[in-house]
């Protein structure tokens, strides 16, 4: 038992600085600055206004 506890310690502080490190890239590179943003973008997306990924005539056509 006090075996395990020689290899579980150093495995736990080595996961403990791991996810310290990611979680301080990801506040230093900006993932967290507009957590609001992309919720209001899916909300007001307007799929008629040409220029956004789709040129004007290309796709499907709403005709009758």
């Amino acid at each position: 038992m006090e075996e395990s506890l020689y290899l579980l310690i150093p495995i736990s502080l080595l996961l403990v600085f791991v996810i310290g490190a990611v979680f301080w890239w990801s506040l230093r590179s900006g993932q967290f600055d507009d957590l609001e943003g992309p919720a209001y973008r899916i909300l007001f997306d307007d799929r008629d206004e040409p220029g956004r990924g789709e040129e004007e005539g290309a796709g499907t056509s709403r005709e009758k």
